[in-house]
């Protein structure tokens, strides 16, 4: 079988009569946009997260975008954000004026620093973008203290670590995304919780942000043909609806799925100084997006190229940090201040991590690394 770095087919074969029905049904329907199967979805993932409110949108950036438009932000006005992540969270900021602030991440679960966060702070910072990176949470408690002290706005990227839940000090369990004053995630085919094309949603318990953002995916559109806000395009059909309606049911033992395959991936490396496993933090549950190595005295490169003549998938998640990025450099960014980033773009190494993975496949996988290592 040939190996893939998440393996959607064979996902799909296990649920492939639910699934087909549901599609079959919005196609009888004809109710392609803002249809029964999307009111339906809202409700039971408002129900999942345990969240009073669930906007649908087109996908993850869009949910990011509309969340920091909810805000009714200046141009100008600083936004923290993690150097080591997807560029999306960075983008959205950029589009509308914003001020991006890139800080350093933790050394060892890669999710934005929080005395990293302290030092960005100035009046004109607004908000707070932490990232939950790989699949499980950055640290929100402390991330909440500091918000509520300087008088910020927090925006959680949940894209990858949907399903995750976040363990307070005194034990209570809130899931991913439902902390700060707005959540957001993507659907895209490869997360955790992916449709069969591109979908996002924004979550928040504030009555009034959920009001205006429902409104803002759709034109800003109060009644029809009456716009309340300035706002775009971006609605979840209902052909993805359908599908993760079905896929929602599933997440859990999706999420369990995954967290087996890395803690096989665990053993298999425990005995190798080379390579480090992902850290499980405290405070947080993994779900296991990527499953995420750090090398050591390990050509990176040449272990890729290894790889590739095995006919093994990888991925290097992140190769160049934000604050390198053409669009994103500014002259005021010293490297000293991204340390731990500069460092894990050199030598992080993601592995095939799906629903689908085999005893087999994970040994072959480890083994083929084992072996370079060895030579």
């Amino acid at each position: 079988m040939k190996l893939q770095m998440v393996d959607l087919g064979g996902q799909y074969k296990k649920i492939q009569a639910e699934i087909d029905h549901s599609i079959k049904e919005v196609l009888s329907s004809s109710a392609y946009i803002n249809g029964p199967k999307v009111h339906a979805f809202q409700k039971e993932l408002e129900e999942y997260l345990g969240i009073k409110h669930v906007i649908p949108c087109a996908n993850g950036t869009d949910a990011l975008q509309v969340a920091l438009m909810a805000l009714e932000l200046n141009k100008g006005d600083e936004i923290i954000c993690p150097d080591f992540t997807f560029v999306a969270t960075a983008e959205v900021v950029k589009l509308l004026g914003l001020k991006a602030i890139f800080v350093d991440v933790d050394k060892n679960d890669f999710t934005i620093n929080i005395e990293s966060i302290k030092s960005a702070i100035t009046p004109r910072t607004k908000a707070i973008i932490p990232v939950h990176l790989f699949g499980q949470c950055a640290n929100m408690e402390e991330i909440q203290k500091i918000a509520k002290e300087n008088s910020l706005f927090v925006i959680e990227d949940t894209a990858q670590a949907i399903g995750s839940d976040y363990i307070f000090k005194e034990g209570k369990r809130q899931k991913a995304g439902t902390i700060g004053t707005i959540g957001t995630t993507s659907f895209f085919p490869s997360k955790n919780l992916g449709c069969y094309g591109d979908g996002g949603a924004i979550f928040t318990n504030d009555d009034v942000l959920a009001e205006k953002m429902r409104k803002m995916v759709n034109h800003g559109m109060e009644d029809r043909y009456h716009y309340k806000y300035i706002g775009v395009n971006s609605r979840l059909d209902s052909v993805q609806a359908a599908v993760l309606s079905i896929k929602l049911k599933r997440l859990e033992s999706y999420n369990s799925a995954r967290k087996n395959a890395a803690d096989y991936y665990d053993k298999c490396f425990a005995d190798y100084k080379q390579i480090t496993t992902p850290k499980r933090v405290d405070f947080s549950t993994h779900v296991f997006h990527q499953y995420t190595l750090k090398l050591k005295d390990v050509d990176r490169d040449k272990l890729c190229e290894h790889l590739q003549n095995k006919e093994i998938p990888f991925g290097v998640y992140y190769p160049v940090p934000l604050h390198q990025q053409t669009p994103y450099k500014e002259e005021r960014f010293s490297e000293t201040n991204f340390l731990v980033t500069n460092e894990l773009c050199k030598t992080v190494l993601s592995l095939p991590m799906h629903t689908e993975l085999t005893k087999e496949q994970m040994d072959y996988i480890s083994n083929t690394i084992i072996d370079f290592i060895n030579e």
